[in-house]
């Protein structure tokens, strides 16, 4: 290995710690190595940027404000209401319902919000009903991860690897950009697996309703006007990493902190003295209608759930409907647009393609200009973080082929395995780039991945497919810990879960993705 390789190496190794010790937000530390890579002369200014141009970060982008134009139209909190049996019913009848029909939606919404929508919620219903909530929150969040597997918009983290694998085609060959639904191959016999995996095992490996000590002062207080609050903590927070006392909430926000729900644990604020606030923390809130108008939307939180639930204004039928024309007309435009004859035709007499990048741009122009998402305020809807992340991962990624790393950590890899087994390195591909899911975000973690899986496929001889599809399904496989995926933070803090039960229902489904992955990948996309 280089001196560069070697360089190189030691600075992936302290990128990699900083994301597992949450030092900064992700963002952040991968520009701070890019930043690194320019300054040492591993990488160009012009590389360092490219990410910020490329196609598949900035349809990320937009689909948040897409995400954001179907959220406020109401349909899913309809369609969810007609789901969820009107009285009580057995756990597994519930999730049968609900399951499957979560994991189809989220094959085209961005998996946050529809957990900010559902989750609130299905945990109402279930406290309705004197069931355990914790039941079918975990549950919910893995339908979304497992319904993100099956088509190209489904989660960030295929648009990203779809816009490496279109960077590295412009000079090799063996490498193409993924259609808009041709992970589905293999991602619904994944997703259907792992759907009747949790609705077979879920009632005994996920915990009952814990009791809490909760305080009572939300549901005993005096003034009718207030009423409790749960709101979880994101990482625009502005008090993340200050002492509790040293904050006062009350007074920024207008809301009195009664209670702090952390990795399954409650603690009562006055017992409180030095801890600190930190990101997806759940924040139980004695607040008023002002707090829910001022703040109820608001990017510092991951999702705010009252137990008198606001509504926001309706928008008019006619809208609502039209909002899922143009959802329609964006998946189905992108899937018509990438047939052969289509995709020759609009080349010839327009000199581009009608691919998702074009429809979602499209879209996204409609909806703000019809005021489906409040177009005044339509910076705040995106996630900057994730955006910076995933540009950044692609200066990363640059760098570890440049210094010749990637290289040397294939040849290493295809050493050990004996160079006979393409199958064996497939699944080693697999577990490397879900621990480090598990560990980081599943951005970074497939931008490092990336360029190691083309050199172990250059030193076999084999094509590369194969590689680049089991990481878009390997970095999605975040079912181990509440840390690596948003939606399951979420649910954490909603359902009051501890780590260990991610872990305990979570191992066993990431296994299934592993041997379905390895098995059936090779046979759409063949060495």
């Amino acid at each position: 290995m280089s001196s560069t390789a070697i360089f190189t190496s030691l600075v992936v190794l302290v990128l990699l710690i900083a994301l597992m010790k949450d030092k900064m937000r992700p963002g952040l530390i991968l520009f701070s190595g890019a930043v690194v890579f320019l300054v040492s002369g591993i990488i160009s200014p012009k590389e360092l940027l490219e990410g910020f141009s490329n196609k598949g970060m900035i349809t990320v982008a937009l689909l948040f404000l897409v995400s954001e134009g179907v959220r406020r139209s109401g349909l899913l909190e309809q369609l969810l209401g007609k789901l969820l049996p009107k009285g009580n019913a057995p756990i597994r009848n519930v999730q049968t319902r609900m399951m499957p029909v979560v994991a189809a939606l989220s094959a085209f919404l961005n998996n946050t919000p529809m957990v900010v929508i559902f989750g609130p919620m299905i945990k109402r219903w279930a406290d309705r009903n004197h069931q355990s909530a914790t039941k079918y929150l975990i549950p919910l969040s893995y339908a979304t991860i497992l319904g993100g597997m099956c088509t190209l918009i489904g989660t960030s983290t295929n648009l990203v690897v779809h816009g490496m694998a279109l960077e590295e085609a412009a000079t090799n060959p063996a490498v193409r950009g993924l259609s808009m639904f041709e992970l589905g191959q293999v991602g619904v016999f994944i997703a259907i697996a792992g759907l009747i995996y949790i609705i077979t095992v879920s009632k005994w490996l996920l915990p009952e309703k814990r009791k809490a000590d909760a305080s009572q002062a939300a549901e005993n207080a005096e003034d009718s006007r207030y009423y409790r609050i749960d709101v979880v903590l994101g990482a625009r927070f502005p008090a993340i990493g200050r002492k509790i006392r040293d904050f006062n909430f009350q007074q920024k926000y207008g809301a009195n902190v009664l209670e702090l729900h952390r990795g399954g644990e409650i603690h009562i604020i006055k017992d409180l003295r030095t801890e600190r606030y930190q990101e997806g923390d759940t924040l139980v809130l004695l607040g008023d209608d002002e707090f829910m108008d001022n703040w109820g939307d608001s990017s510092f939180f991951l999702m705010v759930d009252a137990s008198r639930p606001q509504k926001e204004k309706d928008m008019g039928s006619k809208k609502k409907w039209f909002t899922v024309v143009l959802l329609f007309l964006m998946i189905f435009g992108a899937a018509i647009g990438e047939l052969p004859e289509m995709r020759t035709w609009a080349e010839t007499n327009y000199g581009m393609k009608f691919d998702m990048f074009f429809w979602v741009c499209v879209v996204t122009v409609i909806m703000a200009w019809l005021n489906i998402f409040n177009a005044r305020k339509y910076t705040k809807y995106f996630s900057w973080d994730v955006l910076i992340t995933i540009a950044m991962a692609f200066a990363i990624s640059k760098a570890m082929q440049n210094s010749g790393m990637a290289d040397a950590i294939a040849a290493w890899a295809v050493d050990l395995s004996h160079g006979n087994s393409p199958y064996l390195l497939l699944a080693l591909v697999f577990i490397l780039c879900s621990i480090f899911t598990e560990l980081m975000t599943n951005n970074a973690a497939a931008a490092l991945i990336f360029p190691i899986s083309l050199s172990v496929a250059e030193h076999l001889g084999v094509s590369p497919m194969p590689f680049i599809v089991v990481i878009c399904i390997a970095a999605s496989c975040s079912f181990c810990t509440p840390i690596g995926y948003q939606t399951n933070l979420i649910v954490q803090g909603l359902g009051g879960y501890k780590f260990s039960d991610f872990i305990k229902i979570g191992l066993p489904l990431t296994l299934i993705c592993l041997v379905l992955s390895v098995w059936l990948v090779p046979i759409f996309w063949p060495f």
